[in-house]
C-alpha cells in the first residue's frame, strides 16, 4: 500500500492515533473501494486510505476479537456530545441509516475501522468539527464470514 497520507486529523498533533489492525483481505479490499471512490468522496476517502497507510494487517487467526471489522456491530462514544452510538459498519451500497448501517466511506465509518474496544480518536464529523470517539463495545460477525 501506499504511504500514509497527512492530513492533520488529530487536535492534538503530539497525540499519536491509536493502533488499528485490519484483516489483510478486508485492507486490500477497502483500498480499491478508497482509490475507485476518490473523485465522488475525496474528503471521506483521504480520511480512509490515510488509515489503511498506518494500519496494522493481520490474519484472521491473529485478529482479537474487539477489533472492528466490517459488518462489525459497533456501539462508540462521541464524548464531544455525550451521545452513545450503535452502528454495523459496511459498505457503501449496504448503507442504510434506517437500520444504523453506516459506509465505511464516511468519516465516522473511516474512523471506526481497525480500532479495538476501548480505544479512542480525535476524529472530524462531516461538517468538519472534532470529535473524539471512543469504542465502547465491538460484535464482529460470524468470523466464518470475516474471510470472504
Amino acid at each position: 500500500m501506499n504511504a500514509p497520507l497527512k492530513i492533520g486529523h488529530r487536535e492534538n498533533a503530539n497525540e499519536a492515533p491509536p493502533p488499528i489492525l485490519l484483516l489483510e483481505a478486508e485492507a486490500e479490499a477497502l483500498f480499491e473501494l478508497a482509490l475507485a471512490w476518490q473523485s465522488r468522496h475525496p474528503h471521506s476517502t483521504t480520511l480512509l486510505l490515510d488509515e489503511l497507510g498506518r494500519a496494522t494487517t493481520v490474519s484472521l487467526a491473529e485478529l482479537p476479537a474487539d477489533v472492528v471489522t466490517m459488518r462489525s456491530r459497533v456501539v462508540f462514544l462521541d464524548r464531544s456530545s455525550g451521545e452513545e452510538h450503535s452502528v454495523e459498519l459496511v459498505y457503501p451500497g449496504e448503507a442504510d441509516m434506517a437500520r444504523q448501517c453506516i459506509s465505511v466511506l464516511t468519516p465516522i465509518g473511516a474512523a471506526l475501522i481497525g480500532m479495538r474496544r476501548g480505544s479512542a480518536i480525535d476524529w472530524p464529523n462531516r461538517q468538519g468539527e472534532r470529535r473524539r470517539l471512543e469504542i465502547v463495545d465491538v460484535v464482529q460477525p460470524a468470523r466464518e464470514g470475516l474471510a470472504a
